[in-house]
């Protein structure tokens, strides 16, 4: 990793002298804090609803924002990065992500902090799919770039480990909103070093802009509809108006989609029976992965009682699982088809997901939590693998990078609609049992009432265990399609796996 590149940097290539393991730092470093950042606020989500108030519906918020951000947006800004310039944008995205980390640890309300959380959405969507295409301009073909590639791949699982337990470290020792301050140091070394980083050549073409607005208009009204139908009443006005205009945009969105001379979401890559399945299949997967975080880091600090730190390190046995089955997924996959192994890792998963549904207010950590975990993290870790070959595979050279990315976007927007949904179903169950369950808990906690407490908790317990039982079914859905879209073939002779979609 310490060959130099030898053209000139009108051509597109580094200049000579650049060391490419320097520049293959900062592209790590980059991919690194924004995988990073889906995870490390899971942490500090308990710490941050006391402090500021937040209510339990309003909570997912400050996860799916980021999220409906991010992949909202990541195909324009992968776009951008092609018509504008890979490295200007790359350091445009890295500058919005970094202020709006700052943003974040001042916010002084939920408002300001969802809104810095978009903002911090906005810059991933542009710094990861230029940082991906940045790999193509400055290494060569051949062993650098697969080198090059095999790293950023790993930051995508890494990051969500490192955000987990760094998260419980800054929540513990310092504050919550050390979890965005920590990005302005990184933010900055990587803006530093993108003096390294070789511009390319620009391409030809225009933004989608009317499809951005529309698809992530339309998502967004969707999610709200979701969480506010859950919080007030499923025939309240607004509810309802948020479900119309979601029809409306996503239709438009469509509309736009099969009209426009360079659609943000080519229709034609949905044309392949496995390819769509894959990407619905990534929906779920999503789903299940958000709600394992979000739902799990609730139930152990607010019924078991864990500081953050402690939950951070509870999730060892997921990162685990994760690394063991992805690393065996990426062997299997040049013998067996896609089929024959995300169909079992999605029953794997799935049957980890029945194991959190029996969840009780005193489960072991030992004999529970950690083998539940460990389980999910297998089927998890097996699915991801091949539903990103399926992706890709067989699409023309110039769709290969929209196509990868297409998947990330379904991972992180499945995960948004996902994680409205059973948070709305984790609430109605809980309120139904303790009115207002969320708020009783943290106010018997306040004056000392413990058997109010306790009967919040019970509630609150009850409340994510449903939610792992229709996590569960949306595991078993994605099975079904599998089964059903994917072709059962074997990959042709020295057929890689591309880079992982995004862990966090």
């Amino acid at each position: 990793m310490t060959t130099t590149a030898a053209s000139a940097h009108a051509s597109g290539a580094p200049p000579a002298g650049r060391s490419l393991g320097w520049a293959l730092v900062v592209i790590a470093a980059a991919q690194l804090m924004v995988v990073l950042d889906g995870t490390i606020t899971n942490i500090a989500l308990p710490s941050i609803q006391t402090d500021l108030g937040v209510s339990a519906s309003t909570l997912a918020w400050i996860v799916n924002s980021y999220a409906l951000a991010f992949g909202g947006l990541l195909l324009l800004g992968g776009k951008a990065g092609d018509l504008f310039g890979r490295r200007r944008m790359f350091r445009f995205g890295i500058v919005v992500f970094t202020v709006a980390s700052i943003l974040g640890g001042f916010a002084t309300n939920e408002v300001l902090l969802i809104a810095a959380r978009v903002l911090q959405g906005v810059g991933a969507a542009v710094a990861a799919p230029t940082a991906l295409s940045l790999i193509a301009t400055n290494f060569p073909e051949g062993a650098p770039r697969n080198k090059a590639m095999g790293v950023y791949a790993a930051m995508a699982g890494i990051g969500s480990t490192v955000g987990l337990l760094l998260g419980g470290v800054l929540t513990d020792y310092l504050d919550w909103r050390w979890v965005f301050f920590v990005n302005v140091p990184i933010g900055i070394a990587v803006l530093l070093g993108t003096r390294l980083l070789a511009e390319g050549r620009p391409e030809h073409g225009r933004l989608d802009i009317p499809g951005a607005i529309t698809g992530t208009g339309g998502l967004i009204a969707l999610v709200y509809g979701i969480t506010r139908g859950g919080e007030h009443s499923w025939t309240d006005g607004l509810t309802l108006g948020s479900f119309v205009v979601a029809l409306v945009l996503l239709s438009l969105f469509l509309v736009f989609q099969s009209r426009v001379e360079h659609p943000m979401l080519p229709l034609r890559l949905l044309r392949d029976r496995g390819r769509a399945g894959a990407y619905v299949t990534m929906l779920f997967l999503g789903a299940g992965m958000f709600a394992t975080f979000y739902f799990l880091t609730l139930y152990l600090q607010q019924v078991l009682g864990y500081s953050p730190v402690k939950t951070g390190l509870a999730y060892l046995p997921f990162s685990i699982g994760m690394s063991i089955s992805a690393t065996l997924g990426s062997r299997l996959i040049s013998r067996w088809s896609a089929r024959r192994i995300a169909g079992p890792g999605l029953l794997v998963g799935a049957l980890g997901m029945l194991w959190f549904a029996t969840l009780e207010p005193d489960s072991s950590y030992a004999w529970h939590l950690a083998p539940a975990m460990f389980v999910t993290a297998l089927g998890l870790g097996a699915s991801f693998v091949p539903m990103t070959l399926g992706a890709v595979r067989g699409v023309a050279a110039q769709d290969s990078g929209i196509a990868s990315a297409l998947l990330n976007t379904a991972q992180q927007i499945g995960g948004a609609l996902g994680l409205a949904a059973l948070t709305t179903v984790a609430m109605m169950t809980a309120d139904d049992l303790v009115p207002d369950a969320s708020a009783t808990f943290y106010r018997a906690a306040a004056t000392g009432d413990a058997g109010l407490m306790s009967r919040a908790a019970e509630a609150l317990t009850e409340g994510y265990a449903t939610a792992y039982l229709v996590a569960a079914g949306l595991f078993v859905a994605g099975l079904v399609i599998t089964v059903i879209a994917l072709r059962d073939t074997r990959p042709t002779d020295g057929a890689g796996a591309p880079p992982a979609a995004h862990l966090g």
